[in-house]
């Protein structure tokens, strides 16, 4: 018999909270939680407003795929294009269009979600929606101007199978390139294919938005 699970929300008392720090986009919370044997323990995380990541796919099968120094990491990462929600209640597609034009100057046709993921829930609270984008063509007009990090950006095509390959042998580590590869390679594999996916305005819980 196969079991079908699902997360289920769920929200534990928190006696206090505090914001020790607050950044441009990001912030640090304090809350001090109440556990099941009544002891209140704090738990610091991330706040963050939500982000959208685009698995943009061509005819050949080919990844749109960006190169992006990573400071705290201090690496330079390939990745696929992603940015954040920048408003809140920003409508996620509208938000993964902009980022698909600004770093690869692209735009598609065809969007279906790929996977809804939280990137580390232990220390942060931000909520990432990954997008399958399909029939792809260039932007008309001039590139978007870009600077600080993405000024080195790299922009490339790699077939699916290669980044399978290469996130299993540990030679790429971007949570939203190999969660996405790895969803699109399973959805392909299922039979079901793209066609399955749900909608590009299915509805996401962790960050409500309005439809379109």
């Amino acid at each position: 018999m196969v079991t079908r699970i699902s997360d289920t929300p769920a929200e534990w008392e928190v006696t206090a909270t505090s914001t020790p720090f607050q950044g441009n986009k990001t912030g640090v919370r304090t809350d001090q939680v109440v556990m099941p044997d009544g002891s209140v323990v704090g738990r610091d995380y991330q706040t963050h407003p939500g982000s959208v990541a685009i698995l943009a796919l061509d005819e050949q099968d080919r990844v749109l795929v960006v190169n992006q120094y990573r400071h705290p990491v201090r690496e330079k990462l390939w990745e696929i294009p992603a940015g954040l929600l920048d408003v809140p209640g920003e409508n996620p597609l509208a938000a993964a269009e902009r980022e698909l034009y600004e770093e690869a100057h692209t735009k598609a046709e065809d969007w279906r979600v790929l996977v809804d993921v939280y990137t580390t829930p232990g220390g942060s609270d931000e909520a990432v929606r990954i997008f399958l984008a399909r029939q792809l063509s260039d932007v008309e007009g001039e590139r978007f101007e870009v600077s600080e990090e993405e000024a080195d950006m790299e922009v490339a095509r790699v077939p699916l199978e290669e980044l399978v390959r290469g996130a299993l042998a540990g030679e790429l580590h971007n949570n939203c390139l190999v969660v996405g590869c790895l969803a699109l390679s399973a959805a392909l594999a299922s039979g079901g294919g793209p066609g399955a996916l749900r909608a590009a305005q299915a509805p996401w819980p962790a960050r409500p938005f309005e439809a379109r």
